[in-house]
């Protein structure tokens, strides 16, 4: 007998459940999720602005794993930074946001190399294509709120200048063409 094939089930299947739920137990549902994990809770909070500081858990999370604690031998965790950053972008649709949370990932690991020395050609191609899509983010912004991410990204350029692998060529690269020689 042949084994029949099953669906899995869809966004349009859990819709048509939720819109058949009375308020109450949409708030339980809501209210179990929340619970259920940090990132959900991060999500729920950034998405309804709740809090100080709606990028802090983002950026903790950054932090943690683009200047991971050497003491602890704690490994860089590239591929989780930048997940926050996404999980951040689909919580709310803040370009800023965004353009805060990715030129804070290229300060700290550039901080991070800066402090401990060269890492390797991935680690800093990482670095390079998240400063890229930062600039491209900034570009999108009004001039005045460009101002302050601009001069940050060029304040990680300038550290760069000793680090290998061409990070502090392409920096330069990036930095110039989106931004000009300075003033």
């Amino acid at each position: 007998m042949a084994k029949r094939k099953t669906k899995d089930p869809t966004w349009s299947d859990l819709k048509k459940v939720i819109s058949d739920l009375e308020h109450s137990e949409r708030l339980q549902l809501v209210r179990d999720l929340y619970q259920l994990s940090k990132t959900n809770k991060e999500f729920l909070h950034a998405r309804f602005l709740i809090g100080d500081d709606p990028l802090k858990p983002y950026k903790d999370t950054i932090k943690d794993c683009m200047y991971p604690n050497v003491i602890r031998d704690k490994p860089f965790r590239i591929s989780r930074a930048k997940r926050a950053i996404s999980e951040y972008s689909k919580a709310v649709d803040d370009v800023k946001g965004e353009a805060e949370l990715m030129v804070f990932f290229v300060e700290c690991g550039n901080r991070f190399t800066v402090e401990f020395g060269d890492i390797d050609a991935n680690f800093y191609d990482s670095l390079t294509l998240m400063y890229d899509k930062a600039i491209e983010k900034i570009l999108s912004l009004k001039d005045n709120d460009q101002v302050q991410f601009k001069n940050r990204l060029k304040q990680i350029m300038d550290s760069s200048s000793g680090i290998g692998w061409g990070y502090h060529d392409e920096l330069c690269d990036l930095y110039y063409d989106a931004f000009g020689a300075d003033e």
